[in-house]
């Protein structure tokens, strides 16, 4: 007998990144499916986990940043990976890299990138993950050691481990994260990528030449110190996850510790960061 479950729509505005906040705030009370579109997000949860009060712990739906208006409806079980496949398309950047999922044709760029994100973050659809790759695209990784932090579906230490990283380290505070990353290193067949759950506490006594953090804006404030302590000398620092507007912020942070701001992307209203010690 099929399971029944209890659809929820929900439209979003602005879209990014209370969408995000959104999934990663249902998933925590047991809604196990989302399909994204250009309104919002589609979340499932089996009736049977279902009660009247499931949403009163979600936070974000009472913010004053983001207006979130929502319906449900009861549905049969539905299948995912045809609903997934279906609002999941590759992309390219640069025409050097594709980032796609594994039924998708390859379309013999320079790099291919296969992830399967499932609930994790991090397809290279979103502003910040595509402009970090484009930094990435720039840098000469060959020998290096590497930094993904926040590396939701671990597509950032992927593609540096293609361009030559030879020791690499992806970090997420996120269960679903950490095991998602791991499926994508082996989906990608990577052999350098050592995959960790937790957060910045896991870096004492670390070194990189390259750190990666496209995470939020407060998060990155509060771990900047240890992030500019774990780099080595001319050394580069990627930062994203954040708007035009945090610049001034986040540079002065940042400045405390010696790093200079070379160049920035910027795709609508995000930016990512590149910073030399």
């Amino acid at each position: 007998m099929d399971n029944i479950y209890i659809e929820y729509n929900f439209t979003v505005s602005p879209k990014e990144p209370a969408t995000e906040i959104l999934i990663a705030e249902l998933g925590n009370v047991g809604f196990e499916s989302f399909v994204e579109n250009e309104n919002g997000v589609t979340a499932y949860i089996q009736k049977s986990e279902w009660n009247l009060e499931i949403l009163e712990s979600i936070f974000v739906l009472n913010s004053d940043e983001f207006s979130i208006e929502y319906s449900k409806n009861e549905v049969e079980q539905t299948n995912w990976n045809a609903e997934w496949e279906k609002n999941f398309t590759p992309i390219k950047v640069d025409d050097l890299v594709s980032i796609r999922a594994p039924f998708h044709e390859n379309p013999n760029l320079k790099y291919d990138i296969v992830i399967e994100p499932k609930m994790s973050f991090g397809t290279g659809h979103h502003e910040t993950t595509h402009m970090m790759v484009q930094h990435l695209i720039n840098l000469d990784l060959e020998g290096k050691s590497v930094l993904d932090m926040g590396c939701g579906t671990g597509i950032l230490a992927i593609f540096a481990e293609m361009k030559g990283a030879s020791k690499l380290e992806a970090i997420d505070i996120d269960n679903w994260c950490y095991e998602n990353s791991l499926e994508n290193v082996a989906r990608n067949n990577c052999k350098n990528i050592a995959v960790f759950e937790g957060d910045s506490s896991l870096l004492i006594n670390k070194k990189f030449d390259v750190i990666i953090a496209n995470i939020n804006r407060n998060i990155l404030l509060m771990d900047m110190k240890i992030y500019t302590e774990c780099l080595n000398e001319n050394g580069v620092l990627l930062l994203s996850g954040f708007y035009e507007d945090d610049i001034p912020v986040i540079d002065a942070e940042v400045s405390k510790y010696n790093l200079k701001l070379e160049t920035f992307i910027k795709r609508n209203d995000w930016v990512a960061l590149k910073y030399n010690k």
